[in-house]
């Protein structure tokens, strides 16, 4: 019995030894893998292990006004967060006394004097920085979101453990509603580390504001902390470029105050006033009645996230009797005085045409029936022209295609090709209806009129400036000879006996001359037509065409012989005027005279 023990004991133990030996053996193996036959792995290994990357964020580019003025900036904020983990019973610190010995001081202390920093409650401090009850400690807590960098610097010299600062950048938009739509807004980018562009020109201009991130590389410890003899390789950041824009803030402001005013005087559904130079094409200002802070999106309802001036198509009205005109002139199929027989009503081809107010049978000039916008005499002079010639002549003046100003979700409105177009409609088309246009297509029109009939696409964005302080010219304006330029000079005219005779008499400001045309429009929805559109685009001064106003109103309320943007265009074009201080006009009228004949006074 005692044999066979004995017999056991030895098989266990040999079995022990050769394990033992085969397990030498396994080791051995390896470390002459390591050492002898694969070294360079095992280096790799080491070195990936204390290998760290980081991405250096670039920082966005701004967005400024073309005096300079900050409309959009990035800013450096950090969020503070604690580490719960392995505190002591006091805090060791660098002496706050200006030397450079040691102290120690309370937990107590620390937290007060946080508090103080951050003013924040001593007690809510204490038990998002301190485990309380027994609770298990926590890795993460944020403590304070987006201090700016003179208050993170006050925290750390605190010197509480394990309180750590996460660098994130921050938009911010100093000019509050100013240009808001147009601005747009940013979010949180993927790794909620920075941010991206959500609308307006945060989001068209993406690609310039972004900037390309760069790269850092160095070796670690094995408690995470950089080793400082080890080479440091870095590959720069490239800032984001920062988008100059035509917008004056000055004129903008007073546009967008004149537009939330008019909105709020006839509680329309909204205005907007545009004001554009003339021989550029740069828009100065594109106000809205909505108001949008980029600081604060969420409190603008999303239609009006975006300016209307841009977005909204609606039917023209006699606005839309300027494309028609200028058509007829530059056909030589109409000349200014030309004389018509003018009823209140008339019937084209089975269809009745009538004005909006009755009136006597008048003897008008063309030039006459676009200062009084009667309708019946506008179907006279435009059926002067083939259909497919005045489609041809809107479409040259942009009409039925978007206006890319660098915005998100520009109309083109609606434009039905000619031969679509059924035996009412092609009467409509030729004062304002039947069809549909932004206002900035209204006012790309005007400039186009007021240019020498050369119209040039409308622009925003003036340029990109680098890092080193250069300029990037934006892509080429389009330039389109629309009409002849005696057509123009021949247009400017007509807008004169608007403004001196017609339907814009209001208008007038004191020491220019001023051109333009109203009009209002009916406002179609599901319903049909159950609301108007009223507006005026004018041009200023006419010896010298420098700028154009376009002020318009979306369904007010109330009754449509009350509404008027008169006072909106007045105020802004005149503000205009003087901001860019544009001398007063030297010559005479050039207005044509309305009626046929002496007799220039008749009831409307």
């Amino acid at each position: 019995m005692s044999s066979t023990v004995a017999d056991t004991a030895k098989k266990r133990m040999r079995f022990v030894l050769l394990l033992s030996i085969l397990l030498l053996v396994i080791i051995a193996g390896r470390l002459f893998w390591v050492q002898g036959i694969n070294p360079a792995a095992a280096a790799k290994e080491a070195a990936d292990t204390r290998n760290r990357v980081e991405t250096i964020a670039p920082t966005r580019g701004s967005i400024l006004d073309k005096n300079g003025n900050v409309l959009a900036v990035s800013v450096d904020r950090y969020d503070l967060v604690v580490d719960q983990r392995d505190q002591k019973d006091t805090i060791r610190r660098k002496a706050r006394d200006g030397s450079n010995s040691r102290e120690r001081i309370s937990w107590e202390q620390a937290i007060k004097e946080l508090a103080e920093v951050l003013d924040q409650d001593v007690d809510e401090l204490t038990k998002a920085i301190r485990p309380q009850d027994g609770a298990k400690p926590k890795g993460y807590v944020m403590i304070a979101k987006s201090v700016t960098p003179e208050v993170r610097n006050e925290v750390m010299e605190i010197g509480i453990p394990r309180l750590n600062s996460v660098l994130r950048s921050e938009r911010q938009y100093p000019q509050g509603v100013i240009a808001g739509p147009l601005l747009g807004f940013v979010r949180n980018s993927e790794d909620q580390k920075g941010v991206v562009g959500a609308e307006g020109l945060e989001l068209s201009q993406e690609d310039h504001l972004a900037g390309t991130a760069g790269k850092r590389k160095f070796e670690v410890s094995a408690d995470g902390v950089r080793i400082p003899t080890t080479e440091l390789e870095e590959t720069p950041a490239v800032n984001g470029q920062d988008v100059l824009l035509s917008i004056d803030n000055d004129i903008q402001y007073v546009a967008q105050r004149a537009a939330e005013a008019k909105q709020k005087q006839f509680n329309a559904e909204w205005a907007t006033v545009i004001v554009q130079e003339v021989k550029t094409g740069k828009l100065l200002a594109i106000g809205d009645s909505a108001e949008l802070d980029p600081n604060n999106p969420g409190a603008t309802e999303p239609e009006f996230r975006r300016s209307v001036s841009i977005t909204r198509a609606f039917e023209p009205g006699s606005t839309g009797k300027a494309a028609i005109f200028a058509a007829a002139i530059d056909q030589g199929k109409v000349k200014p005085l030309d004389e018509f027989k003018v009823p209140n009503k008339k019937t084209f081809t089975k269809e009745t045409i009538n004005d909006s107010l009755p009136h006597a049978t008048y003897d008008m000039t063309a030039a006459g029936i676009f200062a009084r916008s009667y309708n019946t005499g506008t179907v006279m002079v435009g059926n002067q022209v083939s259909k497919q010639t005045r489609y041809d002549y809107m479409r040259a003046f942009g009409l039925g295609t978007p206006i890319d100003v660098g915005l998100n979700g520009a109309s083109a409105g609606q434009l039905a090709a000619p031969e679509t177009w059924d035996r009412r409609q092609q009467y409509t088309t030729l004062f304002g209806q039947g069809y549909s246009q932004t206002a900035l297509h209204t006012a790309s029109i005007f400039q186009t009129l007021a240019n020498g009939g050369v119209r040039i696409q409308p622009s925003l964005i003036d340029g990109y400036r680098n890092e080193d302080g250069s300029i990037s010219e934006p892509a080429e304006r389009k330039e389109t000879r629309v009409v002849k330029e005696s057509t123009s000079s021949e247009m400017l005219k007509l807008m004169e006996s608007v403004v001196e005779s017609g339907t814009g008499t209001k208008m007038k400001i004191p020491g220019y001359r001023v051109g333009g045309k109203s009009g209002t429009g009916q406002a179609a929805s599901a319903k049909g037509y159950d609301g108007y559109t009223y507006s005026f685009a004018g041009v200023a001064p006419l010896d010298d065409p420098q700028y154009v106003v376009v002020a318009t109103m979306y369904r007010p309320q109330g009754n449509w012989r009350n509404f008027t943007v008169a006072d909106t265009f007045t105020e802004v074009m005149s503000h205009t005027l003087n901001t860019y201080n544009v001398p007063p006009s030297t010559s005479d009228s050039e207005a044509y005279d309305v009626f046929v004949g002496e007799e220039q006074k008749k009831p409307w």
